[in-house]
C-alpha cells in the first residue's frame, strides 16, 4: 500500500506539472488574434456605391482585397481608409458589409471604422460617433435621358413621378418634399436602382452628385439633374464622415489623419475614382 500510495502522488504530481505545462502553451495562441488586432484598421462599406465605394475583381488602381473573399474594393472611401490606416500606422482590412449591417458590426466590434459614403445625421449620431467631415456633396436626381424630367430645375417638376432612394439614409426622408410625388419603396443599394430607372418602374432616384455622375458615365441612357430649387437639407446630411464606436479614441486620431490630406487632394482622390469605377456600378 505504501509502494501504491507514493506511485500515486507521483502520478498526480507529473499531471498537475503536465496540466500547468498545457495551460501555459495554449495562451498563447490565445493572445495572437488580440496581437493581430492591434494591428490592423478593419474598415466596413458595402463596396456597391460607386464612386464612394464599389466591387472588382483584382487590384487594379489601388484596389484593396475584400477580407474572406477573392474581390477587391476600390473607390474614393477605400483611398480615404487607405490614408488613414497608414497614419495610424496599421494595416488596412476591407469588411464588406450590407449597408444595413454596418452601424451593428461597428457596434459589435465586427469593424473598426465605417468609411462607407455616411453622412453623420442626428439619429445616427445617437448610437455612434462621428469623425470630421471628409466629402460634401449635393443632393440631385438621376433619371432617364430624353425624359420630361431632364430638364427640371426645381425638385417641384417631379410632381406626379415616381421617385425612391436607398433604404434608410435620408436621401429617402426628403423626397416627400416633393408635392404631389409619388414615393416609391426604398431599395437597397444604387445597382438596384439604376436597374429599376432601366426599366422604367421609377422615374428617377435621389442621389448625392458623385454617384450621379458615375451613374451617367456608366449608363449613357441617365442623365444627372442638379436643382436650382432643391432639397432642404442640413450640413449634416450632405457631409460624409467616417463613424467610430461611441468614444473611440480612433475619433482624434482619425480627424488627425484627415487634416493632412488636403481639399485639392480630396477633389484629385474623387476624380479618380470616378475615372476608375467599372462601367457596370
Amino acid at each position: 500500500m505504501k509502494k501504491l500510495s507514493s506511485f500515486l502522488a507521483i502520478f498526480l504530481s507529473a499531471m498537475i506539472l503536465l496540466t500547468g505545462c498545457g495551460t501555459s502553451s495554449s495562451s498563447s495562441p490565445a493572445e495572437a488574434p488580440a496581437a493581430a488586432s492591434d494591428s490592423t484598421f478593419k474598415v466596413g462599406l458595402e463596396a456597391g456605391y460607386a464612386p464612394f465605394n464599389w466591387t472588382q475583381m483584382d487590384d487594379s488602381n489601388g484596389a484593396v482585397k475584400i477580407d474572406g473573399s477573392s474581390e477587391f474594393a476600390g473607390g474614393y472611401d477605400v483611398e480615404i481608409a487607405k490614408r488613414i490606416a497608414e497614419s495610424l500606422g496599421k494595416d488596412l482590412v476591407i469588411v464588406k458589409t450590407e449597408w444595413d449591417g454596418l452601424v451593428p458590426a461597428l457596434t459589435s466590434g465586427k469593424i473598426d471604422a465605417i468609411i462607407a459614403g455616411m453622412s453623420p445625421t442626428a439619429e445616427r449620431k445617437e448610437t455612434i460617433d462621428f469623425s470630421d467631415n471628409y466629402y460634401k456633396s449635393n443632393l440631385v436626381m438621376v433619371v432617364k435621358k430624353g425624359s420630361k424630367y431632364e430638364g427640371a430645375t426645381s425638385i417641384q417638376d417631379f410632381k406626379g413621378a415616381k421617385v425612391t432612394a436607398q433604404l434608410n439614409t435620408f436621401h429617402y426622408s426628403v423626397i416627400p418634399q416633393i408635392e404631389g410625388v409619388e414615393q416609391q419603396p426604398a431599395l437597397d443599394n444604387f445597382p438596384a436602382m439604376r436597374i429599376a430607372l432601366e426599366s422604367g418602374v421609377i422615374d428617377g432616384y435621389v442621389s448625392e452628385r458623385p454617384e450621379a455622375v458615375s451613374a451617367a458615365a456608366a449608363n449613357p441612357n441617365f442623365v444627372m439633374v442638379e436643382f436650382k430649387d432643391g432639397f432642404q437639407t442640413s450640413e449634416d446630411d450632405t457631409a460624409i464622415a467616417v463613424g467610430v464606436q461611441k468614444g473611440s479614441e480612433l475619433t482624434q486620431k482619425i480627424n488627425e489623419a484627415l487634416t493632412g490630406i488636403s481639399e485639392d487632394e480630396r477633389t484629385q482622390i474623387m476624380d479618380e475614382a470616378i475615372k476608375n469605377q467599372p462601367a457596370a456600378q
